[in-house]
């Protein structure tokens, strides 16, 4: 679903504005108590539709606000015609908060509701307001407080309904102050959220149009990625549109990091749907037991716990899921004239089954919780203490910082020292870090490694170690070099070494090789390396071929030391060799190629089948190739995707205006082997047919004109894909910020796709510049 043409009024005050420049996204210390957003539709539908962000929806890696992480979704509403606002305060919700709002959407809550919270959202629906409850798994607990999104949604606590704040400390219980339990959404609105972790799943079982009030119309796929589904519990006022398909079993569906059995009923009916809607009062409800198909790649705040980088999926334009969640509000803003169900004849859900674990009384805690200590000095319910650059901190973001290990090719397991150097840039001049540590460990998380204090001795124990004071230079450049050695019964083979800067922020991970005998390294010097490859590698565990290209050697030199991965930034291993006896290996990491031999020539040349793990949901990665360990010869980025199409055009995520040439790759597969393609145009154009760009010819020269122009002669590579990267640039005159990008052959159109466009940074709109009333485009 493409972004549409909006404003988006930032009431904000002079030092909380944040703005985006060529698609770097740069913010100021925000918090609870600065103006939020506000997204203003440019023809109104004459509705509000209010998104929560007063109970921990930035918590860990979530960024659920309508300027981050849910702009897609924002943004689609704002295209309805919604004015779109957040809400933000240190005081708890109340019904006049909620005056003058149709539709009150409640992301993925970390922090409980009290209950005179509880009992606001409840009036509010039961006079006419529309409720939209986004949960997730069990044991998404985000800012380790011990109570789950799913658990605060019901209004209890599983293994702790007596005793709300069971395991709490004297901060935690106060800051818990007028939350009690109750069976809360049970009773109010007649669903209760289950406690399953289903992942990597696509409900197919849709109920139709005609008994959905139009919601599911066109409705075929929504996916989920570890989420749960719910139970019927009053079937007068909750029904479900949403199922996942029969026969989920523990082993294919049940998410990895799951508590218990993770899938309850086999899924289907029985397991209860994923989405639903009621009927509460005057007004209504709907819910949803996952957050991945509201999500999008775009998110705002540092992690408050540590201060790194979120990573954040692009769920809102897979599968029909974006579709819906604009339904499933057009649904809830139009109040309706009937209590229950019944009233209008249709037809009843029969209400789920119940295990004895998911009753208040009798719920149990599969483990104790948090599921892992937070990091020292985080404390989930005091502002002051989040990192900088998350939301609530009053300091501005870090600079983000670029990490890499150097190790041996072989790292000896026989006791005997090495030395690893780790390299930090980007840093602030004079930066100092105390807190990196590091370790080697094995597939499954056993540490295998020591690192040598200061002072010369080693500790006693294997694990995560400190690596000493890293401080920038003059560059902002650190080097640390130190000293390690390996035991723990640390055998031959793959395992990893991982740098992290304090408990759970996981900056750079590597694979490295035990024990052996290293190889030669190949004569090099004059040599030259080339890779060639899809120009998207698919997702979903779909295999591709990716070719080594070795040439400058010498006739008869063997390699036997090239190794290819593809990981993401920040050092994740994702992708596997296949073996020669066509099975696959275990772990993500480097694998190597296999001998290869330059013949006369001396060119070295390997075809190998490469695959992607099938959990990865990024857009962009990079592949690299190297001959031993250190010895990295090639490292490009990638586009990452589900392949579906034979077409692909592939932009900047935003392309930019006044004139600024930008690079457009241009994919065709599905071709025979040298199949010469030499008639494909591709233009840029508005909603309406205008045409707005021009592609660079093949002499450094412009057209004079807008509109479809050749690309020139494109030819199949032997895997059958034609590729080439063209440069476009846009009419500096328009003041759009969204697009569309067409691919045709001939005269027939083979490919279309949205666009986003970078329009100014921010533009006053009246003389109120001191008041800080600014309104952008995005």
């Amino acid at each position: 679903m493409s972004k549409g043409k909006f404003l988006k009024a930032l009431i904000l005050p002079l030092l909380a504005l944040f703005w985006v420049v060529g698609g770097d996204h740069f913010i100021l210390a925000e918090g609870p108590n600065d103006p939020p957003p506000v997204l203003i539709p440019d023809e109104p539908n004459g509705k509000i539709v209010l998104f929560d962000n007063s109970h921990g929806q930035t918590a860990g890696q979530s960024d659920w606000v309508i300027d981050g992480a849910f702009s897609d979704f924002a943004d689609a509403l704002v295209e309805e015609g919604y004015t779109v606002k957040e809400y933000r305060s240190t005081t708890p919700i109340s019904l006049e908060d909620l005056n003058d709002i149709d539709v009150f959407v409640i992301p993925e809550a970390q922090i409980p509701f009290k209950v005179i919270e509880q009992d606001a959202i409840a009036s509010f629906a039961e006079n006419g307001g529309g409720v939209f409850f986004i949960a997730d798994h069990y044991n998404a607990d985000r800012n380790l407080n011990r109570w789950d999104s799913n658990e605060i949604m019901n209004g209890w606590r599983r293994g702790a309904y007596e005793e709300p704040t069971k395991g709490m400390t004297p901060g935690e219980i106060e800051a818990m102050d007028g939350v009690e339990s109750s069976d809360w959404l049970s009773e109010e609105f007649g669903v209760r959220f289950r406690f399953n972790a289903i992942d990597h799943t696509v409900g197919d079982i849709i109920v139709s149009s005609e008994e959905s009030f139009g919601i599911t119309e066109n409705i075929e796929e929504v996916s989920i990625h570890a989420g749960s589904t719910m139970a019927i519990m009053n079937e007068e006022i909750a029904k479900g549109i949403v199922y996942l398909p029969e026969g989920l079993t523990e082993s294919e569906n049940k998410w990895g990091s799951a508590v218990d059995q993770g899938v309850y009923f086999g899924g289907g009916m029985e397991e209860g749907p994923f989405v639903a809607i009621g009927k509460k009062g005057d007004g209504k409800s709907a819910f949803i037991g996952d957050s991945s198909p509201v999500e999008d790649s775009t998110p705002k705040y540092r992690n408050e716990e540590h201060g790194g980088i979120k990573r954040t999926y692009d769920g809102f334009i897979d599968r029909d899921n974006g579709a819906l969640l604009v339904n499933i509000i057009n649904w809830l803003a139009e109040q309706e004239n009937y209590q229950t169900f019944s009233d209008i004849d249709l037809p009843l859900d029969e209400p789920s089954p119940i295990l004895p674990m998911e009753t208040p009384e009798h719920s149990t805690e599969p483990q104790t919780e948090p599921w892992r200590a937070p990091q020292a000095g985080y404390l989930w319910y005091d502002q002051s203490s989040f990192a900088d650059g998350s939301f609530g901190s009053d300091v501005d973001p870090p600079v983000d910082i670029k990490y890499s290990i150097e190790t041996p090719e072989i790292l000896p397991i026989d006791g005997s020292t090495f030395e690893v150097k780790v390299t930090l840039v980007d840093m602030e001049p004079g930066q100092m870090i105390t807190n990196a540590e590091m370790q080697v460990y094995l597939q499954g998380g056993t540490a295998v490694s020591q690192i040598q204090r200061a002072d010369g001795t080693w500790p006693s124990g294997y694990g995560y170690q400190s690596i000493g004071t890293i401080e920038a230079d003059e560059n902002g450049v650190a080097e640390n070099v130190i000293l390690m050695r390996l035991g723990n019964s640390a055998p031959e083979g793959s395992a990893n070494i991982r740098l992290r800067i304090g408990s759970g922020n996981n900056v750079y991970t590597k694979t490295v090789t035990l024990g052996g005998e290293a190889v030669e390294q190949p004569p090099t010097e004059e040599a030259d390396f080339n890779l060639n490859y899809p120009g998207i590698l698919p997702l979903n565990g779909i295999h591709f071929p990716v070719e080594v290209i070795l040439t400058g050697l010498n006739p008869g030199d063997r390699i036997e030391n090239a190794q290819l991965q593809v990981y993401l930034a920040g050092g994740q291993s994702i992708s596997q060799i296949q073996n020669s006896d066509g099975t696959w290996p275990t772990q993500y990491g480097y694998h190597n190629v296999g001998t290869m031999i330059a013949n006369h020539d001396g060119m070295a040349r390997k075809i190998v089948l490469m695959r992607i793990n099938p959990a990865v949901q990024a857009d962009s990665a990079n592949i690299r190739l190297r001959l031993g360990s250190g010895n990295n010869v090639i490292t490009e980025t990638v586009g990452l995707a589900e392949i579906t199409d034979r077409y692909s055009l592939i932009p900047p995520s935003i392309l930019p205006l006044d004139g600024e040439v930008f690079p457009v790759k241009v994919v065709i597969n599905d071709l025979t082997a040298g199949e010469i393609i030499n008639n494909a145009q591709v233009q840029i154009y508005l909603q309406g047919g205008q045409s707005i760009s021009q592609i660079q010819n093949a002499d450094g020269t412009w057209p004079t004109q807008y509109g479809y122009f050749n690309i020139g002669t494109i030819t199949a590579n032997e895997n059958g894909t034609a590729r080439t990267t063209i440069n476009m640039r846009l009419n500096p005159n328009i003041t759009t910020n969204s697009a569309f990008i067409r691919l045709r052959l001939g005269s027939s159109n083979v490919y279309t796709n949205s666009v986003s466009i970078r329009t100014q940074s921010f533009t006053i709109m009246n003389q109120h510049l001191l008041l800080g009333n600014l309104v952008s485009y995005k």
